[in-house]
């Protein structure tokens, strides 16, 4: 059919290192983007002379175009050649990166980092879309290496912003993103020649989506009771839409595929349980055993460097046997190291560094099992949005995580312990957290187990 993209397009091995490596060395840049920041907070709070409430969106504000705008690139990437909006949002982070280089008020660095939330979005949405799309013989290798990619970036963030801020200033925090830019040639040269395909963006309905979800992550840092309101007033008006719409935004027969909802949900539970336990662990560390930023960093770099280099392996697995035993062994592999840092905690770092191993090797293997998953379930015309909803779902896990276990962390003298391996003192909220996340994981895996199954066999028997 004519103006349509050609999903058996497949490239051939040589080109497919070169993109393979550029996807993850481009998506290793926007991920550290994301993590530097955090170390640079302090810094920007003085030089504008900020509270802690206005300093925060540095970090709120890229977190929550970013998360709404995997979305958007993911439905954009159903109908749009991947090459074209590669080039629109890399530039368009360079410029942010150049904006927030150059700011001279606090209002201005906000925009820079929308505009480099914007521009960045496009980056892990179309990276988890380039496999399935142009190299679907290696897809799960593929993964694998773009989610080690992700799972080591977000380690080596934090210690590289440490230096850069630490030596200079956190302005080049920018001039390292601004490198991005170099890399828009050789995806023009290197991504197959797409053609636009016919069809057209719901508006109406991708507003309603944006307010959805911005109002739902402002109402989980907030817990303003009129924002879960107001997200209850957009989700009502979505689903109108999406029932009312010739072609809506989100199709309704992607949420009716319960393998792709399963495989959705367990992704969400999974990824909460992995960013509370990275939002815990540095508060810990900071808190029990007295570590600078760079010793935080370095307590979590070992986990972050194993983990960048099996799931490459794990990635050939899904390629071998599916993504289903890969998912599991990733949830428990999570839930064990939450087990052992709920029973060390407050221990020497070094320890708390090989618990934190343990559940380290499970970021990317949940990752790439999952998106290999829904690649397969869903339809080449499905995978664009598929992929991009994915992606919103695992940011608004990260975020309930975060706020949840920040209100929890504020409670005072706690002494009950769940963990009765765990000592007593002041590391038993910690021990309770933990233990609470090891929990989750196993739920989630018998989740995963039972109903996977019993939507496969549905799905087998039609």
């Amino acid at each position: 059919m004519k103006n349509q993209f050609n999903h058996t397009n497949e490239v051939p091995d040589s080109q497919k290192k070169k993109l393979t490596f550029l996807v993850c060395l481009i998506l290793a840049f926007t991920v550290m983007n994301g993590t530097m920041f955090n170390v640079a907070i302090p810094d920007i709070s003085a030089e504008f002379d900020l509270s802690p409430s206005q300093v925060s969106w540095v970090m709120t504000g890229y977190i929550l175009v970013f998360a709404i705008g995997s979305l958007m690139y993911g439905k954009l990437a159903d109908l749009f050649p991947i090459r074209t909006l590669f080039t629109f949002g890399i530039a368009l982070f360079s410029l942010g990166a150049f904006l927030g280089l150059v700011s001279p008020s606090f209002e201005v660095l906000i925009l820079a980092r929308m505009l480099q939330a914007m521009g960045g979005a496009s980056i892990p949405a179309l990276s988890f879309i380039i496999p399935s799309r142009f190299m679907p013989s290696s897809r799960g290798k593929i993964f694998g290496y773009v989610a080690s990619t992700v799972a080591f970036a977000s380690g080596v963030g934090p210690i590289l912003g440490g230096i850069i801020g630490g030596a200079f200033s956190w302005r080049y925090l920018f001039l390292f993103s601004m490198l991005a830019a170099l890399s828009i040639p050789l995806f023009r040269k290197w991504l197959p020649q797409e053609e636009r395909k016919y069809g057209s963006v719901d508006l109406p309905g991708a507003a309603l989506v944006a307010l959805t979800a911005a109002s739902l992550l402002f109402f989980i840092t907030t817990f303003d009771a009129r924002l879960l309101l107001a997200f209850a007033l957009f989700a009502a008006l979505f689903i109108w839409r999406t029932v009312k719409a010739k072609e809506p935004f989100i199709q309704p027969s992607i949420l009716k595929n319960k393998r792709y909802t399963v495989t959705v949900f367990s992704s969400f539970f999974g990824t909460a349980c992995l960013f509370g336990l990275i939002f815990v662990i540095p508060i810990m560390l900071r808190d029990l055993n007295a570590l600078s930023t760079i010793g935080i960093g370095m307590v979590l770099f070992p986990g972050a460097i194993i983990s960048g280099i099996l799931g490459q392996y794990g990635g050939r697995v899904i390629d071998q046997k599916g993504g289903v035993p890969v998912v599991k062994t990733a949830l428990i592999l999570i839930a064990a190291g939450c087990l052992l840092i709920s029973t060390f905690a407050g221990s020497v770092a070094w320890i708390i560094s090989l618990c934190m191993l343990v559940a380290y090797i499970g970021f990317p293997l949940i990752q790439s099992s999952t998106a290999d998953l829904l690649t397969t379930t869903l339809s080449p015309e499905q995978n664009g949005v598929g992929i991009g909803l994915f992606n919103l779902l695992n940011f608004m896990g990260g975020a309930f995580s975060s706020a949840i276990f920040g209100a929890v962390l504020e409670i005072e003298g706690v002494t009950t312990r769940f963990n009765f391996l765990s000592e007593s003192g002041l590391n038993v909220i910690y021990s309770n957290l933990f233990i609470v996340l090891s929990l989750l994981s196993l739920l989630t895996a018998a989740f995963f187990s039972v109903l996977y199954k019993r939507a496969d066999k549905q799905a087998e028997s039609y």
